[in-house]
């Protein structure tokens, strides 16, 4: 389908969710008319109507905080787009990742207040991994800029920079100083030494281009294996 062949409103525009490709959060729903969806097809990056404003804008034409478009999909009513892209920075003029920041109704939230203690247990162990590991997609997300931008003085710059063997040299290290941090039932020693594995092996998945859902997926997979025996 070409742009002629989608559904605009009354006033020429459509409803345009933009999501990240990698982790697809959505970052923020915005406008497109046909002139702001042409280039955003043209120039790879995203550009906008402003209600407000009645203008075309430039998504990170003056911060910097571009989106690279990998993908566009239509609905099946072809009245609405979902925009996946590859962030170069927040979303949100204030700042943030995402637009959508604030909590209007959690079930969770409501589960952990359940007389149901296994239910409830349960949800809140779900929150806090969703809270605590999400540190990992952040990580994720600096080894990959850092990959890209190579700033001067960054360690991962170094890494990247002296190639695969340095990396891989990493990783044995740190793996070695965890093995000798658990055998001296070291518990401060050995959550450093975990993280600094962890590090280097996400660094090690970003040079071989491999993201780590792909092997959170493999942990599912084996999980629901697992619990159907």
């Amino acid at each position: 389908m070409n742009i002629s062949g989608l559904t605009f409103d009354e006033k020429g525009l459509i409803p345009a969710v933009v999501q990240d490709s990698k982790t697809k959060e959505v970052l923020t729903v915005a406008y497109m008319n046909e002139e702001s969806l042409q280039r955003t097809i043209e120039s790879g990056e995203t550009w906008f109507y402003s209600r407000s404003r009645q203008e075309l804008w430039h998504k990170g034409g003056t911060s910097g905080n571009t989106q690279a478009v990998t993908e566009i999909k239509y609905d099946c009513d072809s009245d609405a787009l979902v925009v996946l892209v590859n962030p170069a920075g927040p979303a949100c003029h204030n700042g943030t990742t995402s637009c959508f920041n604030q909590t209007l109704y959690s079930r969770d939230a409501i589960l952990e207040e359940a007389e149901d203690v296994s239910l409830a247990d349960y949800t809140l162990v779900k929150k806090i991994i969703e809270d605590e590991f999400g540190i990992l997609r952040k990580l994720e997300a600096l080894i990959e800029d850092r990959e890209k931008n190579r700033p001067e003085g960054a360690y991962t710059t170094y890494l990247f920079e002296k190639g695969v063997d340095k990396i891989l040299k990493k990783v044995g290290e740190e793996a070695s100083e965890v093995i000798i941090a658990a055998k001296n039932r070291d518990p401060e020693e050995l959550k450093w030494e975990a993280a600094d594995l962890l590090y280097h092996l996400l660094v090690l998945l970003r040079e071989q281009k491999l993201p780590l859902k792909e092997v959170l997926s493999v942990l599912e997979e084996r999980h629901v294996r697992e619990d159907n025996h």
